[in-house]
């Protein structure tokens, strides 16, 4: 008996980056359509410098809790607790600025190590204790609150000092934005390049030149024309510059490391991936501390932003976060998802501000 194995072939193989790059561009559309939806309803007050920044400046928080939030999903798990680990991280940086008077760099450090330990505690339970996500971070949910609320017995933690309200709060000159803009351009193609040359080398399919190049353009075009919009009124806000560079980073771990693709293989069949030698649970461990991690910056940015920390902040957190996700392309089930997916999935929802 002669077995049916279906291998890619490299069309099929130069086929699939395009179905993921398809989402991304049904993203971007649906985008376009409520901006251009919003504009005409307010008379073009939607897409004004001051309300663009106040609302990417709302979009980083939970864009940075995506980033992390897609990772586990694709693992073929998921995390309730975010929310709640938000406003406990949050809260307890602001406890260590406000009622501790820790230096900024000091309340930094400790809180995302704080995150990585959430985040590995979690997984933990997940991976080497066989209990379901579901179980383990809806008790995390309750109890990361609870933790907060009892320290602080229920009371906002205020005001942050000047230095700590710039991580939030603060804007980049326009110089720099359009420098850092410029750089990330050039870098950015000059590696689109690299890697076009690389395949040619190998023999294996490449776009056509003038494609590439049309498409970087239209990229450079958008970015600067981004900046150039975003200092109209005050300059690129710092928390979606941080937002920018941890996508950036998720994107490579996911598309250019071992460890991303470890990732993928679990979410899509789990005893697959343990046959052929992933240490499955090490690598479920690592996911959920990075999530950790992502929700311990979002919670630093979303109590410098507010200038205080609330037992309150990050209530249902975890819901936009998973919902970004699958808007943008992932599947509950796992092993499908991207992160500019998970962020675009985000940036799609209509939203308006005046603040």
């Amino acid at each position: 008996m002669v077995n049916n194995v279906v291998t890619d072939t490299p069309k099929a193989a130069a086929a699939r980056p395009k179905r993921v790059n398809l989402q991304v561009f049904v993203m971007l559309a649906a985008i376009v359509v409520i901006v251009l939806f919003f504009s005409v309803a307010t008379d073009g007050a939607y897409i004004s410098p001051r309300n663009i920044s106040n609302l990417l400046r709302q979009t980083a928080i939970t864009g940075i809790l995506a980033v992390g939030m897609v990772f586990v999903i694709i693992s073929a798990e998921i995390d309730l607790s975010v929310g709640s680990m938000m406003g406990l991280l949050g809260g307890a940086a602001a406890i260590f600025d406000v009622w501790l008077g820790w230096p900024l760099p000091l309340t930094i450090v400790v809180t995302l190590a704080a995150g990585l330990l959430l985040g590995a505690w979690n997984g933990w339970w997940v991976a080497y204790r066989k209990v379901p996500s579901f179980i383990v971070t809806l008790a995390g949910m309750l109890a990361f609150r609870g933790i907060l609320v009892g320290i602080t017995n229920g009371t906002t933690v205020s005001p942050t000092s000047a230095a700590m309200s710039q991580i939030g709060q603060s804007y980049l000159p326009n110089g720099i934005g359009f420098g850092i803009g410029i750089a990330v351009m050039t870098l950015f193609i000059i590696w689109q390049w690299r890697q076009r040359a690389h395949r040619v080398a190998l023999g294996l399919p490449v776009a056509g030149a003038v494609n590439d190049v049309g498409r970087q353009s239209l990229m450079a075009v958008i970015l600067l024309g981004a900046i150039w919009l975003l200092n109209d009124y005050r300059g690129v806000p710092t928390p979606v510059l941080i937002l920018a560079a941890l996508m950036m980073v998720g994107i490579f771990m996911a598309t250019r490391t071992a460890f991303g693709r470890r990732i993928y293989a679990i979410g899509g069949n789990i005893d697959a991936a343990r046959l052929s030698g992933i240490n499955v649970e090490r690598t479920k461990l690592a996911v959920f501390a990075i999530n950790g991690l992502m929700v311990a910056i979002a919670g630093l940015i979303l109590s410098s932003r507010l200038g205080a920390g609330s037992p309150s902040a990050g209530n249902i957190a975890e819901l936009d976060a998973i919902a970004a996700c699958v808007i943008g392309g992932t599947s509950l089930s796992g092993g499908v998802g991207s992160v500019a997916g998970a962020v675009m999935g985000h940036s799609s929802w209509p939203r308006w501000t005046t603040a």
